[in-house]
């Protein structure tokens, strides 16, 4: 499902336009990433939690031609699903 497929489902089960919906979702995106941007822990029950770690440095090595390349550490978001999200069952 990519975001147009998303605006098209909500707006079905909503009953609100489309271009109401695209404008809440773009909304709820730019304060999740403003919020994951202060590093904070964004914590939705019964879906999951959001927050920003740090991936420390490391050597990895480049396909084409097998040479190790650094990597350097970084910051990324890391999702962790809700217990009612399992979908193995």
């Amino acid at each position: 499902m990519n975001k147009t497929d998303l605006v098209n489902e909500m707006a079905a089960k909503t009953g609100f336009q489309k271009n109401e919906t695209k404008r809440i979702i773009n909304t709820l995106i730019d304060v999740l990433k403003t919020t994951l941007e202060k590093k904070e822990k964004i914590q939705l029950v019964g879906f999951g939690s959001f927050e920003v770690v740090k991936r420390a440095a490391r050597v990895g090595q480049n396909p084409q031609n097998g040479n190790k390349i650094n990597i350097p550490a970084k910051n990324v978001v890391k999702f962790k699903p809700s217990k009612k999200m399992d979908m193995s069952a």
